[in-house]
């Protein structure tokens, strides 16, 4: 039994942690967050504060501290050439398109650049199309390759691209290889060892870098990206591993001016990660015989604004007639639930593509919670059968396609590094469509009753994991 004295330091760390946890609720109040993350903190920090403090101290900011700071010294440091770059893609901007303008608008804000003109877009379903044609784009470079994952596995495609990115590092092209140290938890160090030893320059993201991230592992480099040359470059779903041959997943190729912006969004990740500026060419190469319109919009912890939600909130707000969407998980926000709401009652054809089964067990229960807030206002939800459904999709009216990393979840709209691709094209909108209308027939539509006929204890797990999320 414990003493009087073993009582007494209990009583005291209990008194210390309440008190922690009341100015920590202070602090959660007066930071920038969702609604639901707000009353969460508060909540838990008061409540149970010896358990949510420590979590709080890791998982508890919403801003990526640095990073912003370490960007404008680098475009400090090469002040003339960056202006020069700046305009010289401001030259490639793409020919307006009245239906674009709000969107166009808005995408020019967050990135201070225009819908680019002259790229060649090619849509790649599924991980066996990426990673061949990735593949075949790096045995073509002739300069650099920068390649970036979320996730990176030291199986049989991992060890493929490694050794495609080895043998051209020998030849003589620089390789420049970024990975999130969290998403590649597993990865041994082996791997990443036979890289360096072929002259390759490998980094992690170092998203707990600076003394404010410390103890941070709330944020994460979602991004996964690919550049040969500053001419081609790849962006979506796949990470680098067996199981994307598998997942149902999308990603894109892009030829032109828009492979630029990638190179963009590598270098600055790659100069916080390492403080050192890639030699990258500047050079803006325009698609022979195609002039595909594209967007890249960069989002993460670091920005002023919540710009994914503004993004996403925006892109929902301005569907007329249809909007699609794919995510394998679903736990949005308010304004995007509202958003979503909207659009379904003014007439919008609102249609989401969920995985039949999912992979996170947490955000699975959470996202259930929100089925009756989507099927009672007119959103069509569906469950994908075949397969683990990954990608990463939203299609606006006949105006814009929208490829990238964002889930829509609490994770990569406020905490995570992500990266989304807009194409505004006739020709790729239809390929789009076609593709999801192939992955519909391969849905199973959902009704009120998939969610409302489970047992109670399951449907208060939901309903507590749909309170907690905002906390993770």
């Amino acid at each position: 039994m414990l003493d009087m004295q073993g009582l007494s330091l209990i009583g005291y760390i209990l008194v210390v942690a309440e008190i922690l946890g009341v100015l920590l609720a202070l602090n959660v109040v007066m930071q920038p967050r969702s609604s639901q993350g707000t009353i969460a903190w508060f909540i838990a920090l008061i409540a149970l504060p010896v358990v949510t403090v420590p979590l709080y101290a890791v998982f508890g900011r919403t801003r990526f501290q640095g990073y912003s700071e370490a960007l404008r010294e680098a475009v400090a440091s090469v002040e003339a050439r960056a202006r020069e770059w700046l305009v010289n893609m401001n030259a490639m901007a793409a020919q307006p398109r009245p239906q674009l303008e709000p969107i166009e608008s808005l995408t020019r804000k967050l990135t201070q650049l225009p819908f680019l003109g002259s790229n060649k877009v090619e849509l790649l379903i599924d991980g066996e199309e990426t990673y061949e044609n990735m593949i075949r784009a790096i045995e073509a470079a002739e300069s650099y390759v920068l390649v970036q994952f979320y996730i990176v596995r030291d199986d049989a495609i991992g060890r493929r691209m490694r050794d495609a990115l080895v043998a051209r590092a020998r030849s003589g092209v620089s390789v420049f290889f970024l990975y999130d140290e969290i998403g590649s938890i597993k990865l041994p160090d082996a791997y990443l060892q036979v890289m360096r030893d072929a002259g390759i320059a490998v980094s992690g993201f170092k998203t707990t870098k600076g003394r404010s991230n410390r103890f941070q592992i709330n944020f994460r480099n979602h991004r996964k990206l690919l550049v040969a040359d500053g001419r081609t470059g790849f962006i979506g779903g796949n990470n680098l591993g067996e199981e994307y041959l598998v997942y149902r997943d999308t990603h894109l190729r892009m030829d032109g001016p828009a492979a630029q912006h990638i190179q963009l969004s590598f270098a600055e990740d790659w100069y916080w990660a390492t403080e050192t500026l890639i030699p990258a060419s500047p050079e803006i190469v325009t698609a022979e015989n195609s002039d595909q319109a594209v967007a890249i919009v960069n989002t993460g912890p670091a920005d002023t604004l919540a710009n994914c939600s503004i993004l996403f909130s925006t892109l929902i707000s301005q569907a007329r007639s249809r909007l699609w969407i794919t995510s394998p998980y679903f736990v949005p926000n308010d304004a995007i639930v509202v958003a979503l709401q909207a659009a379904a009652l003014r007439g919008v054809d609102v249609r989401i593509i969920l995985p039949d089964v999912a992979d996170q067990v947490f955000v699975e229960l959470a996202s259930y919670t929100y089925y009756d807030d989507m099927l009672n206002n007119g959103v069509r939800l569906y469950r994908y059968r075949e397969h683990f459904m990954h990608q990463k999709v939203i299609l606006v009216d006949d105006t814009v396609a929208g490829i990238g990393t964002v889930n829509l979840d609490n994770r990569s709209i406020y905490l995570n590094f992500e990266a989304t691709a807009l194409v505004a094209d006739a020709g790729f909108i239809s390929e789009v469509e076609a593709m999801l209308l192939d992955d519909l027939e391969n849905s199973t539509p959902v009704q009120c009753e998939h969610y409302d006929r489970k047992p109670l204890p399951y449907r208060i797990a939901c309903q507590i994991a749909r309170l907690a999320s905002p906390l993770l």
